[in-house]
């Protein structure tokens, strides 16, 4: 980190890039995942192929309908 990126953190509180992987906007949150995991039966790769939209669509039928 250079000199100008230091004080820019400290008196402006803007954080340096350190690298750290940005989360797409899309994905799934992990609690939806646990979910389709561990109650739905659902294996990862199943899950890690859906939208935000079929992982909910899909939890919300097995709670609707028990499948």
């Amino acid at each position: 980190m250079d000199e100008a990126t230091f004080w820019a953190c400290v008196q402006n509180e803007v954080r340096p890039d350190r690298g750290a992987p940005e989360l797409p906007s899309a994905a799934l949150p992990a609690d939806l995942v646990f979910m389709l995991i561990s109650r739905v039966g659902l294996d990862e790769t199943t899950v890690a192929g859906m939208s935000k939209e079929e992982a909910i669509a899909r939890l919300q039928k097995y709670w609707t309908d028990g499948v």
